[in-house]
């Protein structure tokens, strides 16, 4: 998943001539491999076993030490740069001045697609209305509404069977909507607990609001509202999760992640779902007496969403702080809070009937690595491979596929440059 969340920009650089790639080494290139004694054909296939663990062995930690010499170069010059005529020198500075009035047309054309999905949200602020009020029983869906979406649902699968005309339709409102639409979308189902879904079971809606110019010191973003009913869980009629964007746009042309900002929940009395408590003996040392001691352990919940994870400041990176295990792990935590926020606000709150049947999920994107794969020689045995009568790989039928992941996160990542020219 690409991110566009920043840790450090200082030692990010591009591959071009003035620096030094870091490319995998293939062992076959001025390597030696080791030799291997004769064998007899008793002990054939035991050696040959060896023999394959040795060179296994050997090319993992000749890799490695290749890999970590080119580390090393990995940004510094080749001195090609360096070498040009002066003329050329000021060629390649003329270009870095085009681009950054390219980067100055880029950031307008954000802030233009900003604009333009802030104008189709208030047009379709009385479409969620409308939504929210079926979902809660407010209102008594339509004959319209209800035609409409037995076409949809026909559209979708030419199996469908439209439902009865003889039961009147009713405000009976959706039991668990949210909780089930959460729950169809990947990366959140990871995240809900069983404990925590006892306490979603009382989310009435999930609404997004534009960030204004006066908030965030008029940077862009957004902001996520959870409205929950009256629960034993926490006080809160609403759970608010802001993301901040940067106030330019980052290297890939797409608005760069700056921070969050989560809503403290007040929790009621042992309801707090981000915590286990643990009850513990202790005996004092001067009177031998004992007592029962409680301890809270934080614990993996949804509810941590509202407590976002903090990006380092450049300085404690600079200063050798943070490890890198460390650092990876909080870029890690950065990279997933803000993909779900993404997520939320680009395909559960429009699409949120969608993920609540299951459909959203024909679209979900696949994420493992073709590397991860690898064909199956011919001498192998036939189980998990076509037989001549099943399906071939190209005859399976292509999954129907939404944006990537990790798309960069601009608010108008997924609109169309064509379509932001023509509206």
């Amino acid at each position: 998943m690409s991110s566009n969340v920043p840790i450090s920009s200082s030692n990010i650089t591009a591959p071009t001539p003035q620096n030094t790639p870091l490319n995998q080494a293939p062992i076959a290139l001025g390597l030696s491999r080791p030799t291997v004694p004769d064998i007899t054909e008793d002990n054939e296939e035991q050696a040959e076993e060896s023999e394959q663990a040795e060179l296994s062995g050997f090319e993992e930690r000749m890799l490695g030490m290749v890999q970590g010499k080119l580390a090393g170069l990995v940004g510094k010059s080749s001195g090609y740069i360096e070498s040009l005529p002066i003329e050329v020198k000021l060629s390649v500075e003329a270009l870095k001045g085009v681009q950054v009035q390219q980067n100055d047309l880029q950031n307008k054309y954000k802030r233009e697609c900003l604009e333009l999905e802030k104008k189709y949200l208030t047009l379709q602020k009385p479409l969620y209305e409308r939504r929210h009020a079926i979902i809660t029983g407010a209102v008594t869906p339509t004959a319209e509404e209800i035609a409409a979406g037995e076409q949809y649902s026909i559209k979708d699968d030419e199996e469908y069977t439209p439902l009865p005309k003889d039961t009147p339709p009713s405000a009976s409102g959706i039991p668990e909507f949210w909780l089930t639409a959460l729950r169809n979308h990947v990366g959140l189902s990871e995240l809900i607990t069983d404990r925590d879904a006892a306490a979603l079971k009382h989310l009435l809606d999930i609404r997004i609001e534009y960030l204004d110019d006066k908030a965030a010191d008029g940077k862009p973003g957004f902001k996520l509202l959870f409205v929950f009913s009256p629960n034993e869980y926490f006080e809160n009629d609403v759970l608010e999760k802001t993301y901040v964007y940067q106030e330019e746009v980052g290297y890939s042309g797409d608005f760069v992640y700056d921070r969050a900002i989560g809503t403290e929940i007040k929790w009621k009395e042992d309801k707090d779902l981000t915590k286990e408590f643990e009850i513990k003996k202790q005996r004092n040392k001067n009177t031998n007496r004992t007592r029962l001691v409680r301890k809270a352990h934080p614990t993996e919940s949804f509810f941590n969403f509202f407590t976002p994870p903090i990006p380092p400041s450049e300085t404690a990176i600079e200063s050798g702080d943070i490890e890198d295990e460390e650092l990876e792990e909080i870029e890690e935590k950065l990279e997933m809070d803000y993909q779900i926020g993404e997520d939320l606000k680009e395909k559960i709150i429009p699409r949120a009937i969608d993920y609540f049947t299951g459909k959203a999920l024909e679209y979900e994107v696949m994420d493992e690595d073709e590397d991860d794969f690898e064909d199956l020689d011919d001498d192998e045995d036939d189980e998990g491979q076509f037989d001549d009568d099943s399906e071939s790989e190209a005859e399976v039928p292509v999954r129907r596929r939404g944006p990537p992941k990790g798309r960069g996160g601009a608010p108008g990542a997924n609109v169309n440059p064509e379509e932001c020219k023509t509206q």
